[in-house]
């Protein structure tokens, strides 16, 4: 579809999903959900002043082409960014070291998905230098549809992983899905930025070929966490440096992004200490896979795990859950409690919660007190509802 009618001459375009928020001149997309369908909500949005409304069966396809033609009318650099692990916390601290010098705008929270990226698109406007899009996958072709989408001029991985394992069907699912990044950028004679430590991502680019047709190739180290910032645990080096390395090639001296990442403080319990009345905490209960939690366990220097089940790993979950209970033997952990029915069914000599609920009953009859706690688990098990009782 010719958008052209919709993005002449607009500074920024006001896109909404919701219709409580339709201000006169918004743009409205009826999106149709399992429990909800916008389209009932059309008429309403038209008598609050929508501009124009998205609506019917191919409603977020058409958002995905509007975002697309915003994209390309504004022409300004864009970074995609994806990983299994540390993607948002490369994005925080590429987006800090970027904004010291540029206009920026980056990927606001968790929007990177078929919806969350055009959304992230739309959100940009004529006043911006360049922009940072987050990309999620947990399918095939997932990162596919996103760079079709957002068509971006520079790509960064942070690493690959075993995570969402069932819908990819394997590691080498995770590799091949990732890599759509890549493919693009080699396509399109896109500039790559990667971990030089990481064999992984070699062996991911290096399996495309027509490599002559990229632009650049931009690679750091892992490298080691620099004193003064606010992030927990070593894994997190690898994604300082990242950002150095992005601020680096943009212009940004060393001082000003060490300024920055040394300012930036995690939130949305990612990698985030607290020091609570009776505990220290560290929080890293947005999300977990094998990767990721067998790095937290490593880093993690206390004395009280508290973990929750690790989910959408199809066949592999009861190795990979009796792997961190070997772990956690291993090091000889003081305390560990862990939470979600995956790990009654491994070795774990430790006590077992069906819930987050049943686990937050415990703690008010047998408090913690004077621990340094790891609080890790996969979403779905809303690990930070016990976070007042530690």
């Amino acid at each position: 579809m010719d958008w052209s009618f919709l993005i002449r001459n607009k500074e920024s375009i006001y896109v909404t999903t919701d219709s409580r928020k339709v201000t006169p001149g918004a743009v409205f997309v009826a999106l149709k959900g399992e429990h909800f369908d916008g389209n009932d909500f059309v008429e309403k949005a038209r008598q609050d002043g929508a501009a124009y409304i998205i609506s019917g069966e191919n409603a977020l396809a058409e958002l995905q082409d509007l975002a697309r033609a915003w994209r390309r009318e504004l022409g300004l650099p864009i970074l995609g960014i994806t990983g299994t692990n540390g993607k948002t916390t490369t994005k925080e601290l590429c987006a800090a070291v970027l904004s010291t010098k540029y206009n920026l705008y980056y990927t606001q929270g968790n929007l990177n998905n078929q919806l969350g990226v055009p959304l992230t698109l739309l959100s940009i406007t004529r006043a911006h230098e360049m922009a940072i899009v987050e990309m999620g996958a947990s399918h095939p072709g997932d990162i596919q549809e996103l760079v079709n989408i957002a068509e971006p001029d520079y790509g960064l991985i942070t690493n690959v992983g075993k995570a969402h394992l069932q819908g990819f069907g394997s590691f080498e699912g995770v590799q091949r899905t990732k890599a759509e990044l890549y493919d693009w950028l080699v396509n399109h004679g896109g500039t790559v930025f990667r971990n030089a430590d990481n064999p992984y991502l070699k062996q991911m680019l290096g399996s495309l070929g027509n490599l002559e047709n990229l632009g650049d190739l931009v690679e750091y180290q892992t490298g080691t966490m620099p004193e003064g910032t606010h992030l927990v645990g070593g894994y997190n080096a690898e994604n300082v440096s990242a950002a150095l390395c992005v601020g680096k090639y943009f212009g940004v001296s060393e001082e000003d992004a060490l300024a920055a990442i040394r300012a930036y403080v995690p939130s949305n319990n990612r990698s985030q200490l607290m020091q609570t009345e009776h505990n220290t905490v560290v929080v890293d209960a947005y999300n977990a896979n094998p990767t990721s939690m067998q790095a937290a366990i490593n880093a993690f220097k206390g004395d009280c795990y508290i973990l929750g089940a690790m989910r959408e790993l199809g066949e592999y979950s009861h190795l990979e859950h009796q792997n961190i209970v070997n772990m956690l033997l291993e090091r000889k952990a003081e305390k560990v409690l862990l939470v979600g029915e995956e790990y009654k069914a491994t070795t774990a000599p430790y006590p077992v919660f069906d819930s987050i609920e049943a686990l937050y009953a415990d703690l008010q009859n047998h408090p913690l007190t004077g621990y340094h706690i790891l609080l890790k688990g996969s979403r779905s098990n809303q690990m930070e509802k016990i976070i007042p009782l530690l």
